[in-house]
């Protein structure tokens, strides 16, 4: 079992697929959101949650104040974990539950022909995924982006950088033990230092543990 950190639905525990997936640890989780928080990116915002897993990431993100959430997962039990977990969430929120949604397909087919208007992508494949499959996933994701969108990538600390295509750029890495975070936008670097300087600001280091 995980547990959703904070927010409308703060401490209701999370199902877990029993085989196939790799949850995200709550110490990598609180680190992802206390960043986020920090710069405002959630409340409101359209969310992605690409190889969902439990759905974790993003149902986080519709307790915090996510306006949509749509949880991609191609293997149907995790999907129906998924759903388990999206319905608790929005029974736990009540009024004013950000709308969720669980597409039952491989990521790559869904972002082929999904709407544009994201404002907040999570990508955390399974470890073995080869790179060129992740930098497959992020070219078809740069067009949906909004302007100044955030785009979170969790890899083993053993992977290489993702190949960036245009139109995302790098803006940090972290590292927590085996996990590594890069953090990317569409925004200019140059334009947004106060934004980078809260995320530095309100992250805590790879190498302090999370309260």
């Amino acid at each position: 079992m995980t547990r959703i950190i904070a927010g409308a639905a703060g401490s209701l525990s999370l199902a877990v697929p029993r085989s196939g997936t790799r949850p995200t640890s709550d110490r990598v989780r609180e680190a992802i959101f206390s960043a986020l928080e920090a710069r405002d990116a959630i409340d409101g915002s359209v969310v992605l949650d690409l190889y969902a897993g439990s759905g974790a990431l993003g149902l986080e993100s519709a307790s915090r104040g996510a306006v949509e959430v749509v949880l991609v997962e191609r293997a149907k039990p995790a999907a129906d974990v998924c759903r388990r977990n999206a319905d608790a969430v929005t029974r736990a929120i009540g009024r004013g539950a950000a709308r969720i949604r669980v597409v039952v397909k491989p990521v790559a087919a869904y972002l082929e022909t999904a709407p544009a208007g994201v404002d907040l992508a999570f990508i955390d494949p399974p470890y073995d995924l080869d790179e060129a499959a992740v930098a497959r996933d992020l070219a078809l994701l740069a067009p949906l982006l909004n302007a100044e969108a955030l785009v979170v990538v969790e890899r083993s600390a053993r992977s290489p950088e993702p190949a960036w295509p245009s139109g995302i750029e790098l803006e940090r890495r972290r590292d927590y033990g085996e996990t590594t975070l890069w953090w990317a936008t569409t925004a200019d670097p140059a334009a947004d230092e106060p934004a980078a300087d809260a995320l530095a600001a309100a992250e805590p280091a790879a190498d302090e543990p999370v309260a």
